[in-house]
């Protein structure tokens, strides 16, 4: 299966989620930026408020593709204490490595809400919306992380990834919908005709369309 664009991947999915429709409880979070012009056609279409999902990896020096964990909003951390402990990363290297990451947070924090506050998750249903997985190790740590924020229930929905990333997902949220999990694969780019790189405005902007519409209802 190929997508025209994300857009097109955010309204195939939304069609598979259709019992969180129409519903107080829900909140959809994108995962920026790629991951945010899918989550805004999952929340029009479910008639849900949209907000982001701010997740950073925390990369081991020198092998940053190799995630030792995560940062995610809310301030929470979450660490795979066997990668620290099998590398031997020092506590002086962790805190490094997670100042950086905060860093970054931080500009995305600010440019993305400019002041607002986050939509609150706490007893919710939460929908965590991605453009794609590859390995899933990030979006593990990002699960974890966002069950410190005491939802009431993770929904993992995203267009495309492995079939065994989604049965690792599985295990750690209480809803996974993939739209499909064609082998082999090699990066989430390939299903879609049209990846080009989302921007800070992008993802600035349809947060603002879905904040217009709620305010109109």
């Amino acid at each position: 299966m190929i997508f025209a664009d994300r857009m097109e991947a955010g309204r195939s999915l939304a069609w598979r989620l259709e019992e969180y429709a129409n519903r107080y409880d829900v909140i959809v979070l994108g995962i920026p930026r790629g991951g945010v012009p899918v989550a805004f056609e999952v929340a029009e279409a479910l008639h849900a408020p949209l907000d982001v999902f701010l997740l950073r990896k925390l990369g081991v020096p020198g092998q940053e593709e190799l995630a030792l964990g995560a940062i995610a909003s809310g301030g929470v951390r979450v660490l795979d204490q066997q990668i620290l402990w099998t590398l031997g990363i020092s506590s002086s290297e962790l805190e490094t490595i997670t100042a950086r990451a905060r860093q970054e947070l931080k500009r995305q924090e600010s440019v993305y809400r400019a002041g607002d506050s986050p939509l609150s998750v706490a007893e919710k249903i939460v929908i965590l919306v991605d453009d794609g997985i590859a390995t899933g190790a990030t979006l593990l740590a990002g699960i974890r992380a966002l069950r410190e924020l005491q939802p009431a229930k993770i929904v993992v929905a995203v267009p495309v990834a492995p079939a065994w990333v989604c049965d690792q997902l599985a295990q750690q949220a209480d809803h996974i919908v993939c739209v499909a999990t064609p082998e082999p694969f090699g990066a989430v780019g390939q299903f879609y005709d049209d990846f080009r790189q989302m921007e800070d405005q992008d993802v600035v902007r349809l947060l603002a369309r879905n904040r217009n519409v709620a305010t109109a209802v």
